[in-house]
């Protein structure tokens, strides 16, 4: 998917990110945000009474009265708003941390859920910093504003009463300056979504380019390529710079507004104020208490204002939060097969079977236009009996490989039906589906761990035992020697302190520990050298002993033997035999034949 299709599709999501849809993080929590909106009800009816007892005091100094306890009930009045505002503050931030962890745990819960093809056209930086800096921003919510602004609306209703019965007139001034404040910060919230919303885009972007360039680190070195890719990234730090430059300047023109309103409605009210004063209309103790409300409603707006853009970054967030959340997952809702039973003599079949990649249409970026996606594979049927051994093989790009991902359900395709024991697989969950296929990809992959981590990748309540004899099996057990930390080695990021070949058969070690009835090897011997493959071989014959084998070709020696041969050509099948059989019916498998089957 191109960036300009990614910012389409957020966009889209973005015109419905409403605050209800902050709502679901913030309910789960809704005993400590009642706790603290309790907090901060008390320490506005402490705040409140205080501008009260001095109209008092002032009042009783001016008559020559005694205070009394007017001095002290004030002074225990400061400390209790003090404390209540601290507890406030640790109950606000407790819960904003809670809530951008539950939101991590849902965000990764659905990247991790999605569709194959939707990593096919994401890019993995992009979705790793939805995880990170956008999730944060649900925290600003929070601890900058929400309960804040709900106990502040209190205090703003209660000053506001006071300052009305006090005088109506300054009153009404104040209000003329607070609501071109509100309605200026009101406007440019707008913007600050969608400028918070481009930020995070463009950090996103910066994510992508710096995971696409260090998972391909040593390629860029050895091409002497690391100053060019330095300037691709420092291009996209710029962008994100940038985005982040609009950002400011909108709050450059919010965060001032509450400061010039309480400065202009004080020096309203202190010249207005002290003219009445003057006159005898009101009394000083009155003026002094009016000014201490004033203090009182404008602090409280700061905390709309600022909840204002808050709730706006966060609502930008949402978007790209919603984005992936939204998206369709990989979901077994509308299957009710747990378990399989064989049906059929067959373990797998393929009936008229086309499948395309990318929904049937890509987009062509140049003209903007639409155009039907090539099929990968054409009608394609065959059979593989029960505990036989099928070898695929075919020129590179005849769908090979794509055969294997329908038979694990990473796609579905696009007509026609795969079957697993006589069951169309998408009657079948995917996790039994899964349970009984043991799968090694073309490219082998290690994740970053140890050695016990990688093997019991599919068997996690395998013994140490098992794990070493399974190594052995696949000439992987010196490997273990080369350090005294044993199975909890590390393997390195992408296995890379492991060799090519070493990777593959951590690989298909890790797939022949769990055992399961059908076995699929896209290319797994290409890394391994003449003797690891026959060792190799060897223990694949053992294992596969009882259970059915699939198995991609790529020399030879590994399709001699096998049961079937499925020569396929442009997604079609063009010859189906024994490697005896197709060398005289089959003209392309007499070609591959001839080149080793390294095409």
């Amino acid at each position: 998917m191109s960036d300009k299709s990614e910012s389409s599709a957020a966009g889209e999501s973005g015109s419905s990110s409403r605050f209800r849809h902050l709502l679901p993080y913030l309910a789960a929590h809704k005993t400590a945000l009642t706790l603290a909106l309790m907090l901060s009800v008390l320490g506005a009816g402490a705040s409140l009474v205080q501008p009260l007892l001095v109209n008092q005091v002032i009042g009783r100094v001016e008559a020559g009265q005694a205070l009394g306890s007017l001095v002290v009930i004030l002074a225990v009045l400061v400390v209790l708003s003090g404390v209540l505002g601290g507890l406030q503050t640790y109950i606000l931030q407790r819960t904003g941390v809670a809530v951008v962890f539950a939101a991590r745990r849902g965000l990764v819960r659905s990247i991790l859920n999605l569709p194959i093809k939707e990593f096919d056209r994401r890019r993995t930086g992009d979705l790793v910093s939805r995880v990170g800096s956008d999730t944060t921003l649900l925290y600003g919510v929070l601890t900058q504003g929400l309960v804040d602004a709900a106990g502040g609306s209190l205090v703003f209703i209660g000053a506001l009463t006071a300052m009305l019965i006090i005088d109506p007139v300054m009153l009404a001034l104040t209000l003329s300056v607070v609501a071109i404040s509100v309605v200026t910060v009101t406007v440019l919230s707008k913007r600050i979504r969608r400028a918070s919303l481009e930020q995070q885009r463009r950090v996103g972007d910066l994510g992508a380019a710096v995971e696409r360039v260090l998972s391909g680190i040593r390629t860029v070195r050895a091409a002497n390529a690391t100053e060019r890719e330095i300037a691709k990234i420092d291009r996209q730090s710029r962008g994100a710079f940038e985005a982040g430059l609009e950002v400011a300047r909108i709050s450059a023109f919010i965060v001032p507004i509450s400061g010039i309103a309480m400065q202009a409605s004080f020096l309203i009210v202190l010249g207005v104020g002290g003219y009445r004063v003057a006159s005898g209309t009101i009394s000083l103790a009155d003026l002094v208490a009016f000014i201490l409300f004033l203090f009182m409603m404008i602090g409280p707006l700061s905390s709309v204002l600022g909840a204002i853009t808050s709730v706006n970054q966060a609502l930008g967030a949402i978007t790209r939060i919603r984005e992936v959340t939204t998206s369709p997952s990989e979901t077994d809702d509308d299957v009710k097969i747990d378990l399989v039973s064989p049906s059929s003599t067959a373990a797998v079949s393929f009936e008229e079977v086309t499948f395309s990649y990318g929904d049937e249409t890509t987009d062509d970026e140049l003209s903007g236009q639409s155009h039907p996606s090539s099929p990968v594979l054409v009608g394609l049927s065959f059979e593989v009996q029960r505990g036989s051994r099928t070898a695929i093989v075919g020129p590179s790009g005849a769908g090979k490989s794509t055969v294997l991902a329908l038979l694990e359900r990473f796609y579905d395709p696009s007509s026609g039906v795969v079957r697993l024991n006589g069951t169309n697989v998408r009657d079948i969950t995917r996790t039994s589906l899964r349970s009984q296929i043991g799968y090694v990809e073309q490219d082998a992959p290690v994740l970053a761990g140890t050695i016990g981590e990688n093997l019991r990748l599919v068997a996690d309540s395998a013994t140490d035992d098992e794990c070493r004899a399974v190594l052995a099996s696949v000439n992987l057990d010196a490997v273990l020697g080369r350090s005294p930390m044993g199975l909890e080695a590390s393997v390195g990021e992408d296995g890379v302190m492991l060799s090519g070949g070493e990777r593959q058969r951590l690989a298909i070690a890790r797939t022949l520990l769990n055992a399961p009835p059908i076995l699929l090897l896209d290319e797994s011997t290409s890394s391994l050298d003449s003797l690891n493959e026959v060792l190799l071989r060897d223990a694949i014959d053992a294992i596969s002993a009882q259970r059915t084998l699939i198995v991609i070709a790529h020399r030879l020696s590994t399709v001699v033997d096998a049961d079937q041969i499925i020569v396929l050509d442009g997604g079609r099948i063009v010859g189906v035999g024994t490697h005896s059989e197709l060398l005289f019916t089959t003209p392309l498998y007499q070609r591959l034949a001839e080149h080793q089957l390294l095409a």
